[in-house]
């Protein structure tokens, strides 16, 4: 039985998500989840297409605050959704701190000097929000 797990990303930088998706890819692979992606890029699409939407569901959000129409991808409905399941993936530590005010407790800082390892750090908290943790060895 393959398991599907939905992951919405708010990322309007696409080199960010290039790398974020190959890593989530790699993830993937041989393990009994398959991932649903879904990438919104702007504050309007959350409103539209997630927030007033009634059968929105997701089992992960990368949040991003700032997006390209110099809106906030903090319009994204957390306490409906569930704070449990965003990680905030802000380059501005005041905005993840924003998110934590709200109820996430996952947050990484976004370093566009070491995309790399911001990149290896996200898809680790993907991991073991999916996977338990006692097969993680941790």
């Amino acid at each position: 039985m393959v398991l599907s797990k939905t992951i919405l990303i708010l990322e309007d930088n696409l080199h960010v998500l290039s790398l974020l998706l190959e890593k989530l890819y790699v993830l993937e692979q041989d393990q009994p989840y398959d991932f649903s992606t879904i990438v919104l890029t702007n504050h309007q699409q959350v409103q539209d297409y997630v927030n007033a939407n009634p059968q929105a569901e997701f089992d992960i959000v990368l949040l991003d605050r700032d997006c390209k129409l110099n809106e906030s991808f903090h319009v994204f409905d957390i306490e409906r959704f569930g704070a449990d399941k965003v990680i905030s993936i802000s380059s501005v530590p005041n905005y993840n701190e924003d998110a934590k005010r709200r109820g996430v407790n996952k947050a990484v800082l976004k370093d566009f000097k070491a995309l790399d390892v911001f990149v290896d750090k996200v898809v680790r908290e993907v991991e073991k929000m999916i996977i338990p943790a006692r097969l993680l060895n941790f």
